[in-house]
């Protein structure tokens, strides 16, 4: 899904550029298409009553923008199925984003169906990545609290005790 995202905000900013280009666009947050932001990249259930009417904004001022959104839940969409009904949904939305012409969404397209079989092979075995970007990000952040260390094992030690499970309580607190 972050593809898909990616590719979305690319072309939420080239619209934006270009319709600053042509002076239609208004100055900050006003404007529709750099308003709309969170609401283009927020998954569609979850948006609110004002979030909907950015993207219904966005609909009727920049086409190019509203298909690439739409080509984005469509894909949320089919990454909810079986991989058994995910395999020709997963096919026919590349060859769509490969027609529609969208810059951001071309590539994206070829790309998944490079990576069909292990998009279908993760639908399959419900796994992700998640956990072990959550171990790096504590990793990142446990580098980012100590400013350098003085050995390397030190540096180690730390992130063990952090991502390691250990409930270290101290005396006299609970």
């Amino acid at each position: 899904m972050s593809w898909a995202t990616d590719a979305l905000d690319k072309v939420r900013t080239a619209a934006w550029r270009e319709a600053r280009k042509a002076s239609t666009a208004r100055k900050g947050a006003k404007d529709p298409i750099k308003g709309a932001r969170r609401a283009l990249l927020k998954n569609g259930g979850d948006l609110t009553a004002g979030q909907r009417a950015q993207l219904e904004c966005v609909a009727n001022t920049n086409e190019t923008l509203w298909e690439a959104y739409k080509l984005k839940e469509r894909l949320r969409m089919i990454l909810r199925q079986t991989a058994d009904e995910a395999a020709p949904l997963l096919r026919q939305w590349a060859a769509d984003a490969f027609l529609s012409g969208i810059p951001g969404f071309v590539p994206l397209g070829e790309k998944i169906a490079r990576r069909h079989f292990g998009i279908l092979g993760t639908i399959r075995s419900g796994l992700s990545n998640a956990r072990l970007e959550a171990v790096n990000n504590k990793i990142k952040t446990t580098i980012k609290i100590g400013y350098g260390y003085r050995d390397f094992d030190n540096l180690i030690a730390l992130v063990m005790l952090k991502c390691g499970g250990l409930d270290l309580t101290l005396p006299g607190r609970q």
